[in-house]
């Protein structure tokens, strides 16, 4: 660019000498050159700012009605749950004091003697510490990114906490434990599990760097998956998710700038299933990777946030269905968002969440599916046995939010399909 610039002024230069009449000899000498930085902006840049705008304005008090609905509201509980992270835990450890407390006197004394019981209450209230700093730095990149005053937090903590409103400390757990799942080598092997034939199905697809298919992953929660996907090249990204729990957690891992920087202990908050208090109470570190700037994150219900929005070549849902409230919904939206001829990838158990409008068995949701317009297609027999004989579904063993090195494991026989809209 820089030698551009110069000819482009030398050019300059030579047709004043030429056709203005007062020109200067002297500016036949250049004694500096002035370059002013040019920036453009890239595609990917450019549908990052549009969307940034679009959830500003969402996030206003006068968009819509203010209530628990409202993403602003939603949001700024959010950032009281991740504020209060230690205190909310300390009123726990302080419940097993008070448990512990009414064993016999005589029995605590030797369990003290064998194995220094109050000595692990105290050390996890100590860790617990640790866990605040990464609770805190989550709130305060969630007050810069989202454009939040401290203010206003502050009062809305204020009148949360007059009214009596506790803080849902089970969803900044299990944001914070996703920082495993998703981005942190104990969470390899889970990973290793769910991941190969989603990415298998698209590293087949045909796609070049100059076309690129258009995919969205709505419920991505922390987005592994969709890095993932966006590595694989050839495809253009969007990542959506309603929680304003993981979307903070989301928007903090984004701005890190150094492989596995950051360090927490996720698993004492929950103490049962340990082979060794050393196991629960050990830290785990993460990203193991850095974020890419490509993907884009949208914000909100995955059945309104793309209401203008349209022909994707590929939807992928991983565990994500069973979330719906309406689960009909869902499937309208994954066809109505789909071009003709577009992909709906699937992957995910079926456990229904609270209150859902229905809850289907799988042969209903293929049955129901295919009304709406979905053709099933054979997959390969690498992603599980066939469910439901006659049916294009395969279930194969997938863990789920686990502790490596505990002594229970979560896991669904996840169901896998690939499905056209007719």
């Amino acid at each position: 660019m820089r030698w551009i610039l110069c000819c482009l002024l030398y050019i300059c230069l030579a047709w004043a000498k030429e056709h203005l009449p007062d020109y200067a000899p002297g500016l036949d000498t250049v004694t500096h050159v002035y370059v002013t930085n040019v920036t453009y902006m890239d595609a990917d840049t450019s549908r990052q700012e549009e969307e940034y705008s679009r959830l500003q304005h969402r996030l206003q008090r006068s968009t819509g009605k203010w209530d628990s609905s409202h993403p602003r509201h939603r949001l700024l509980t959010a950032l009281h749950g991740y504020h209060r992270y230690r205190e909310r835990n300390l009123v726990e450890t302080k419940k097993w004091r008070d448990w512990y407390k009414k064993a016999p006197k005589r029995q605590r004394s030797m369990v003290e003697s064998a194995v220094k019981y109050t000595r692990k209450l105290n050390a996890v209230d100590h860790l617990l510490e640790t866990n605040e700093r990464l609770a805190h730095d989550i709130v305060e990149y969630g007050l810069r990114f989202y454009n939040v005053s401290r203010a206003e937090l502050e009062a809305f903590i204020k009148e949360n906490e007059k009214q009596g409103v506790n803080t849902d400390r089970t969803s900044v757990s299990q944001a914070m434990k996703h920082f495993v799942r998703d981005w942190s080598s104990d969470g390899l092997d889970e990973r290793q599990e769910g991941f190969p034939c989603v990415l298998g199905t698209l590293g087949n697809m045909s796609r070049t760097a100059a076309q690129p298919l258009r995919v969205l992953v709505p419920g991505a929660g922390l987005g592994r998956l969709v890095y993932e996907i966006d590595a694989l090249g050839g495809f253009d990204v969007t990542m959506n998710e309603w929680s304003a729990y993981m979307n903070l957690a989301h928007r903090y891992m984004t701005s890190l700038s150094g492989v596995n920087s950051v360090s927490f202990h996720p698993y004492i908050d929950w103490w049962s299933h340990h082979a060794t208090t050393a196991d629960m109470q050990r830290s785990v570190s993460f990203p193991d990777r850095l974020t890419t700037p490509s993907v884009l994150s949208v914000e909100g219900d995955f059945t309104t946030a793309f209401a203008g929005d349209g022909g994707y070549d590929v939807i992928v849902t991983f565990f994500f269905i069973d979330t719906a409230r309406n689960l009909v919904s869902y499937l309208e939206t994954i066809h109505r968002l789909l071009r003709p001829g577009g992909k709906w990838i699937n992957l995910g158990p079926l456990l229904y969440g609270s209150a859902p409008f229905l809850q289907l068995s799988l042969d209903e949701i293929i049955m129901l599916s295919e009304q709406i317009g979905f053709r099933f297609e054979d997959t390969d027999a690498s992603c599980g046995v066939t469910t439901v004989p006659g049916m294009k579904a395969r279930g194969l063993e997938v863990s789920y939010g686990r502790n490596g090195q505990g002594l229970s494991k979560n896991a669904y026989q996840a169901q896998f399909w690939v499905a056209a809209r007719a």
